[in-house]
């Protein structure tokens, strides 16, 4: 496909993705990511024709008007959609597959400053949360769905969801619905409970040798494993 056709299916694409978009009017003033996209793919084929400085001046002034900072080396496939998009950055040797959707604030960003490729790469239908950074030359895989705010360092495989600080895959198993990011688990709150509920066990311990008390801390205990071993996937 050449680059209007593909700036084309760029605006179909945001009938599909955002049920708020109610007129043409509201598509042009309301829809910075699509632009930012659009204004992306010209100066992408001035990049990879050699005219960088041209493909520059483009993003800067994208980036003045939507708040969107591309730069214009990156890959980004067919219809990607920026959500809102205010505080985006895509370093210069991020690649994004197909169909995949991002929410504002997301950073795509290196960690390195040697030359090569140092930026991520999304691989086809991931969903990454508002205000999720993804750092360094490592694959959100397709399909997979990254929290809001998260910060990922590592690799995510296919299918899978990951979420906090740093982000740890919590889930894995293609979602019913990628954008229902309210239904992700609480790992820290999951946390506190267990172990307002390990002291609590342990007092009574101590209190008196209670053999069902006794399972219980077992009980936890193999919780407790479950979870560590979990973390350090």
């Amino acid at each position: 496909m050449g680059i209007y056709a593909d700036i084309k299916e760029d605006f179909l694409n945001v009938y599909k993705n955002d049920p708020a978009l109610s007129s043409k009017l509201d598509f042009l003033f309301n829809y910075p990511g699509v632009w930012a996209v659009a204004w992306y793919r010209i100066a992408h084929s001035l990049y990879r024709s050699n005219f960088k400085t041209l493909a520059r001046v483009i993003m800067g002034l994208n980036q003045i008007f939507t708040n969107i900072d591309i730069h214009p080396g990156a890959v980004i496939g067919r219809r990607v959609f920026i959500d809102h998009g205010f505080g985006v950055v895509i370093g210069q040797t991020s690649i994004i597959e197909d169909d995949v959707i991002i929410y504002q604030g997301v950073t795509l960003g290196g960690v390195s400053l040697t030359h090569g490729k140092r930026h991520p790469t999304i691989k086809k239908g991931a969903v990454i949360g508002a205000g999720a950074k993804v750092l360094g030359n490592i694959t959100i895989g397709e399909y997979a769905k990254i929290g809001a705010n998260s910060v990922v360092v590592k690799a995510v495989p296919d299918n899978a969801t990951a979420i906090g600080i740093p982000a740890h895959v919590i889930e894995k198993g293609r979602c019913k619905d990628p954008l229902m990011h309210n239904l992700l688990p609480d790992i820290n709150k999951e946390m506190f409970e267990y172990l307002l509920k390990r002291v609590a066990v342990l007092e009574h311990i101590l209190v008196e040798d209670n053999k069902e008390l006794l399972e219980q801390d077992l009980q936890l205990e193999n919780i407790y494993e479950s979870f560590i071993r979990a973390m350090k996937n």
